[in-house]
């Protein structure tokens, strides 16, 4: 578990900060709550009446005026971003890093097979972003302890899981991508995910794109319709064989592409 303990080592810092900014972020949120709740009825009237605005972000539908519809625009918006962006970064480094940063040929002279080094780098890629979500669901949760508000953990569980599980995947599928370059991938994973969050707004708006609830996992991620009990399995599904099918290739490509 060498290479495994070593890519922790390396994403350590990154985590650190990432964790610090977005976790921080959310205690905020929640740490503002009771302040601004007693005129949050009529902010939540004002923007259910917002059109398409309002339907792009869920906004229609959750209840501003809870602690848990609060929650899932501000917070759920921070982790949605930050974590997917977190992992769509530390994932395209993963396997494209070892030639751009001239490091290939040392790893692949020691008596490692490839498979084995590529799957150590994704376990470490899972530890990474999990690590991540609990340390926001410890900022999130607690936040709303410290307050005194009381929330359904049930739903705000299956929340914070379903946002693990959409970070997992757009991390799987980076990995995916990181075999086939030859440098980092920086933008591309940081667009990778900015087009899914997108593609996530425009199936809100137009009930016409209803194919692209198995093509962006904000669509399972998304807080108004996890709250509301809309979520369907199928599109869950779907992105945890894109999730895998993403960490596959990456395996299967690693394993035979040729090494500059």
């Amino acid at each position: 578990m060498t290479i495994f303990r070593k890519e922790l080592r390396s994403g350590a810092v990154s985590f650190l900060i990432w964790s610090a900014v977005v976790g921080g972020l959310m205690a905020v949120c929640v740490g503002l709550y009771p302040s601004i709740s007693g005129s949050m009825e009529d902010v939540s009237a004002l923007f259910a009446g917002m059109g398409d605005f309002s339907a792009a972000f869920g906004m229609d539908k959750l209840q501003f005026g809870t602690i848990l519809g609060f929650y899932g625009t501000e917070c759920g918006n921070i982790l949605g971003l930050g974590g997917a962006f977190f992992a769509a970064l530390t994932a395209m480094g993963l396997l494209a890093g070892e030639e751009g940063g001239h490091t290939a040929e040392f790893l692949l002279t020691h008596p490692v097979g490839r498979l084995r080094a590529a799957g150590e780098k994704l376990a470490a890629l899972f530890v990474l972003v999990l690590g991540l979500n609990l340390v926001c669901f410890a900022c999130g949760a607690g936040g709303i302890l410290l307050i005194g508000e009381e929330a359904d953990w049930g739903d705000l569980l299956r929340y914070h899981g379903a946002l693990l599980l959409m970070q997992l995947e757009i991390g799987g599928l980076c990995f995916g991508l990181s075999a086939l370059l030859r440098r980092g991938g920086v933008g591309l994973g940081m667009g990778l995910t900015a087009l899914l969050y997108f593609a996530g707004l425009l199936l809100n708006l137009d009930q016409g794109l209803d194919w692209l609830r198995f093509v962006t996992p904000y669509y399972y991620a998304d807080a108004a319709r996890l709250f509301a009990g809309e979520t369907q399995a199928a599109p869950v599904l779907a992105g945890c064989v894109l999730g895998a099918l993403g960490m596959g290739f990456g395996l299967w490509w690693y394993g035979r592409k040729d090494i500059a």
